[in-house]
């Protein structure tokens, strides 16, 4: 899967290109969909640093082992981003949660 691919399942499943953040919160991982969007005035990215920034994120997730799983909650969640409210996915890193540092 490629940044614009990531890009196109958030947009179809949203309906808007939202950020996508990978957060440590103690020994757990999280993958948040943040309320923030591509093309929104305040959003920090170009189109272009933006398909960058999910290609990173999409790199991190295989090189845990997690990126099938995370790809299929993503998909699965009835939550949506909201001002103020992220979608947050947990991830399973095992031992290697402690290894990652933010």
């Amino acid at each position: 899967m490629t940044g614009e691919d990531f890009r196109r399942s958030i947009e179809q499943k949203w309906g808007r290109a939202y950020d996508v953040q990978l957060q440590r919160r103690g020994s757990r991982v999280l993958l948040l969909v943040m309320w923030k969007y591509l093309g929104q005035r305040s959003f920090p990215l170009t189109a272009e640093e933006y398909t960058q920034h999910l290609e990173a994120i999409l790199e991190r997730l295989a090189d845990w082992g997690v990126l099938e799983f995370a790809l299929q909650q993503l998909q699965a969640t009835r939550q949506r981003p909201r001002l103020g409210k992220a979608v947050s996915i947990p991830l399973d890193l095992g031992e290697r949660a402690s290894e990652w540092l933010l």
